[in-house]
């Protein structure tokens, strides 16, 4: 059976793909000693999602492999040396713990480092135990049973950075020196077209026609993945020619740590920008959604430009700077994917080599000024925080206004009003998971900052001095609530009670009995100090009993006080 013709299989019962742009971090949470070595228990996540984790146990030697095979990016990696006395020691494996998570970090940031298989199989052996070349290798098997005019030259080992795409260089029988590369790789998480409209776009790929895009040979897909063959260029990619690398060398090999990197000079810059705005804007123009501009995946042919891979958004396979663009809220389309992407390759373009990171405010010095401003307006803060400028908003910059393109061949690609629609429908899911994954993000970063704001010290020394207050506060309210409860519980039983006040005095009873013999009175106050009526209850800080005390202090008046008259009762009575 064909490769092309196979049918598509339920989607009920398979496993949704991987986004493998999905950053992983790991965290070492303990080691255990067994007789002759030490494991370590990490901890690894994908994601912000705490529900998305999972642990695997690793021995430094496990570390040294992985080590030894990223030796191949030339970087300088941070791992512990080895030890082969007292390294059972818990001082040193304490140590050596802390040394391992340094390393986890760092390759774990690495934008190169972080996506490789390698790394992969390390931190999720489940998800990334299947070997992809000998999976391709079965397809395009297949593809060339189904199509026997095709012959494979040598495959292309590791030269692109996706970790479900392989790569072979293969030739037409009937013209066999003109080469040709045949990609092979998984659907992505991103496809939402149905295989129908799938396959007629793939068809209809190999008629596009335009100068600044890379023509298509052939592009066919399966239940599960797809292929697609394209003319192989001997002089490499954008990053290629600024790297100054061979293009069959791996991608870790070239782009990791290269030795030789040089910016382009300011014709170039203005040219290739210009070309590559040209052919994002026709793709814009027709509806056809792109995303995936990096340097890797622009051709330079003749000092001309050409995009690569624009069947990749069908594919449903997530951009390269998927990883970025989700840290920005306003970076929601894939028109303003593309133009974010073409800030981070004018970058390139213009100092040799990537950011170092993003928002980028702080430039070194540009071969012209009109660069600086142009990559303001799509790396500063202020352009991530509110919106990216248009493909067409570009185009009418000083930077590529003023540069004139010589294009003998008109653009042409026709595409039915029924797959324009499918196309709609499918951009929109893809951005509406891009939106939804950057709200994710966004709130785990707000919950991040507020723990670590409510952990700080100068939050834990607020947060007591604020309990202490509320704690003298409540002691005064129930001290207050306990004398209005008594004088309350007093006026209601009938009783007289005490004198509150020296200008208030109680009425004798008026029944037969003979009177109680009155107390006798008070001592008078010393000379110059008028006397203080006393208290039954001590004032509230805020409360009505003390404004009534400070009330009755301050309207007494000694003129109004009646003078007492004295009974002597203490003789006998005949």
């Amino acid at each position: 059976m064909a490769f092309m013709e196979q049918q598509p299989q339920p989607m009920i019962g398979r496993k949704p793909p991987l986004d493998d742009t999905v950053p992983l971090t790991a965290v070492i949470e303990a080691s255990q000693s067994l007789q002759s070595h030490t494991e370590y228990i990490i901890r690894v996540q994908r994601g912000v999602s705490t529900d998305n984790s999972w642990t695997v146990i690793r021995r430094y030697s496990d570390f040294d492999m992985l080590n030894n095979s990223l030796l191949i990016s030339g970087l300088n990696l941070p791992l512990p040396p080895k030890k082969l006395l007292g390294n059972m020691d818990r001082e040193f494996i304490a140590e050596r713990q802390k040394g391992l998570q340094a390393y986890l970090n760092y390759i774990t940031c690495h934008h190169i480092l972080s996506g490789c298989e390698l790394v992969k199989k390390f931190l999720d052996t489940n998800n990334y135990s299947a070997n992809y070349t000998e999976i391709a290798l079965q397809q395009v098997s297949m593809f060339f049973r189904s199509d026997p005019k095709w012959e494979v030259i040598e495959p292309l080992k590791d030269i692109g950075w996706r970790l479900r795409k392989r790569y072979f260089l293969i030739k037409d029988k009937d013209q066999p020196k003109d080469k040709q590369v045949l990609s092979w790789v998984d659907l992505g998480p991103d496809k939402f077209l149905s295989d129908k409209d799938l396959l007629s776009a793939m068809k209809l790929l190999p008629t596009l026609s335009h100068s600044n895009i890379s023509p298509v040979t052939f592009a066919a897909t399966s239940e599960s993945s797809a292929l697609v063959i394209r003319v192989f260029s001997e002089k490499g990619t954008l990053r290629d020619h600024i790297c100054k690398v061979k293009p069959k060398e791996p991608f870790l090999k070239k782009y990791c740590n290269p030795k030789k990197i040089q910016g382009l000079e300011q014709q170039q810059i203005q040219t290739y920008g210009r070309q590559i705005l040209e052919a994002l804007k026709f793709l814009h123009d027709k509806g056809f959604p792109y995303g995936h501009l990096h340097a890797s995946n622009v051709l330079i042919e003749e000092d001309t430009c050409k995009l690569l891979d624009i069947e990749n958004s069908l594919l449903g396979l997530p951009s390269y700077y998927r990883p970025y663009v989700t840290q920005f809220r306003k970076i929601n389309t894939t028109e303003s994917v593309d133009v974010y992407s073409f800030g981070h390759l004018l970058y390139e373009m213009t100092y040799g080599r990537p950011p170092d990171a993003v928002p980028v405010d702080q430039y070194p010095p540009p071969p012209s000024s009109s660069v600086v401003s142009v990559l303001q307006s799509i790396l500063s803060t202020e352009a991530c925080k509110t919106g990216m400028p248009t493909v067409s908003q570009l185009l009418q910059t000083p930077l590529f206004s003023d540069t004139l393109l010589f294009n003998s061949e008109k653009p042409q690609f026709k595409i039915s009003s029924k797959l324009k629609e499918a196309l709609k429908s499918s951009k929109e899911c893809l951005e509406k998971r891009l939106v939804e994954e950057q709200r994710t993000i966004h709130q785990h970063k707000r919950l991040t900052r507020a723990q670590s704001h409510h952990g700080s010290e100068e939050e834990k020394r607020k947060r007591k001095i604020l309990a202490r207050k509320k704690s003298r506060q409540s002691t005064y309210e129930t001290e207050e609530d306990l004398s209005v409860k008594y004088n309350n519980n007093s006026a209601g039983s009938g009783a007289s009670s005490p004198p509150t006040c020296p200008s208030s005095p109680t009425p004798l009873p008026g029944s037969g009995a003979p009177p109680a013999p009155p107390l006798p009175p008070a001592a008078p106050p010393p000379p110059g100090i008028e006397p203080v009526p006393p208290s039954l209850s001590p004032p509230s800080a805020n409360g009505v009993g003390r404004s009534a005390l400070l009330s009755s202090i301050q309207s007494f008046n000694k003129g109004k006080l009646k003078k007492s008259e004295t009974l002597d009762h203490s003789g006998p009575r005949l």
